[in-house]
């Protein structure tokens, strides 16, 4: 056939597997036409793959152009893959003058005058394309020509938009994070936050979006990742879906099963606890936005939430549920002090989530606060548009806590250290106890990469014995009973002598045969208990 389309975007890491790209493929013959679905391919790369390499790749995909053919590549860009996506359009057209070039994305759906890379396309759809994408297509291969370079992507009824999840390959379902939506939209207006541009959230049909989700089950999926914004807005949808799943755990309890959702923090009925409490450990992870606990800095960002219901939301799942806790602060957000985000994570901290990721605001494209003037705050102008300081923080302490949540990950989230980290935090303030284990670290390392888990073993022995005081015997035995439980088999310098010479294999297979997830649940128990 003489014309060819290419889906094509570059992501973070292979694992992860794009969902918008399934969509444009799963709608290019309801859309586009039956000659149109033919004759496209998804192709999927990373942001660290060379760009020349993705070039030949899709010149290898797109062949020879052939008499009356036409040749399409659409690329989706984000704020994590704008910069490399841009290198590989330009060497593409370079290469291949011909080829038309179709952006589409939440990078390039706003601010579009100022983008490289939109100068660099032939043309761009904005917000949604599930429609537009395979309708632009028909027009450039069929006729009549569109006249404009943008297009306003269209805004169907969910009910026309063809689901994508027949569109994950076998090696998807082994080997990549399968991406799943119940829903569309969002109805806060968080001024930070993409999602508040949104009238509401939209369902798709549960029964259909269900059936689909026991097809992908059927073929061997077992883990699902939910987009939605807002998975507990709908409680009797969420209900179906997490019954949907006690459902297969019944059926197969012996086989592994993996689910993640976002959770409004402050909207849990009861008829959503019955349900979270049948599942067993290693099975749920919620995601909660918690974002700034700072009563005039939510209400300077849009933000509404009950924070009382909140706290006794998540303080009932960390008590009652085996569900997996993952909340999210950001800071840097409009008015927020190092000292008054500190006081939100300390307070967040005894909520007792498993972790708690730490961000850096950041300067999204058409956002509320990208539109808004801001006295004293200024952003990278370069992706991934990273706050630089603020009107409450300076830049030093932004460029603080960027080290300190980076140490945060490796020695908190990590689920390495579940004994070790309650002796680092045992303070009147934990954040105040873990800021200065950061500078410490800084001074004493001057990167933030690079620390291997025996390097980090050593440092934080040195630092809690020399600089906190604590006894040697104590730290030790915490290092160990960490170091050892982690399944690592090397020998950090402070522990040498004082492991069992079986203890390393034994443990490392006992580790490598427990979810991270069950394995963090483990750490959080023992950091309650202590």
């Amino acid at each position: 056939m003489p014309h060819r389309i290419v889906l094509a975007t570059l992501n973070a890491k292979y694992i992860h597997a794009s969902l918008g790209l399934r969509y444009l493929r799963a709608n290019m013959g309801r859309h586009g036409g039956a000659d149109l679905d033919a004759c496209t391919v998804l192709q999927e790369f990373t942001i660290h793959r060379a760009a020349q390499d993705i070039v030949d790749a899709l010149l290898n995909s797109l062949g020879t152009r052939q008499p009356g053919g036409v040749h399409i590549v659409g690329f989706g860009v984000y704020i994590w893959n704008v910069l490399p996506t841009a290198r590989v359009i330009a060497l593409l057209k370079a290469q291949r003058p011909d080829v038309r070039v179709v952006l589409g994305g939440p990078e390039v759906s706003h601010e579009l005058h100022d983008q490289a890379i939109v100068a660099l396309a032939d043309h761009v759809i904005t917000g949604w394309g599930d429609l537009s994408f395979p309708q632009l297509c028909r027009a450039l291969v069929h006729g009549p020509q569109p006249l404009m370079k943008v297009i306003v992507g269209q805004q169907p009824p969910l009910g026309d938009i063809s689901l994508p999840y027949a569109q994950y390959s076998d090696t998807d379902l082994a080997q990549r994070v399968l991406y799943v939506e119940a829903s569309r939209g969002c109805p806060f207006k968080c001024e930070f936050c993409l999602s508040a541009l949104d009238k509401t959230a939209w369902a798709f049909d549960v029964e259909a979006f269900l059936t689909e989700l026991a097809a992908l089950y059927e073929r061997g999926a077992r883990t699902f990742k939910f987009v939605d914004r807002t998975f507990n807005l709908k409680i009797d949808a969420s209900v179906q879906i997490l019954e949907f799943f006690l459902a297969r755990l019944s059926q197969r309890p012996a086989e592994p099963l993996f689910v993640h959702f976002e959770l409004v923090p402050d909207h849990l009925p009861d008829r959503l606890k019955e349900c979270v409490l049948r599942f067993p450990a290693g099975v749920l992870q919620f995601e909660i936005g918690i974002q700034s606990l700072n009563p005039s800095v939510q209400k300077a960002i849009s933000r509404r939430q009950d924070v009382a219901k909140a706290e006794a939301n998540l303080r009932w799942l960390a008590t009652h549920s085996l569900a997996h806790l993952h909340a999210d602060l950001i800071f840097g957000l409009p008015g927020e002090t190092w000292e008054s985000f500190g006081q939100g994570f300390d307070t967040l901290w005894s909520w007792g989530p498993h972790e708690i990721q730490l961000g850096l605001l950041k300067r999204l494209r058409g956002t509320p606060m990208a539109t808004k003037s801001l006295p004293g705050i200024a952003f990278d102008p370069a992706p991934p548009y990273t706050v630089r300081h603020t009107d409450a923080v300076s830049a030093m302490e932004v460029q603080a806590f960027s080290r300190l949540a980076r140490y945060w990950d490796l020695v908190a989230n990590s689920g390495r250290f579940s004994l070790t980290l309650p002796l680092l935090l045992d303070a009147p303030s934990p954040f105040v106890a873990f800021s200065q284990f950061s500078d410490w670290l800084w001074r004493s390392q001057q990167r933030t990469s690079g620390l291997t888990p025996e390097l980090l073993v050593d440092l934080l022995f040195e630092y809690l014995c020399q600089q906190r005081g604590l006894p040697n015997e104590r730290v030790l035995q915490a290092l160990r009973t960490d170091y050892v439980g982690s399944g690592a088999r090397a020998s950090p310098q402070a522990l040498r002598g004082y492991l069992p010479r079986q203890a390393s294999p034994t443990a490392s297979k006992y580790a490598s045969d427990v979810p991270v997830h069950t394995q963090r649940q483990q750490r959080h128990a023992s950091v309650v208990a202590s």
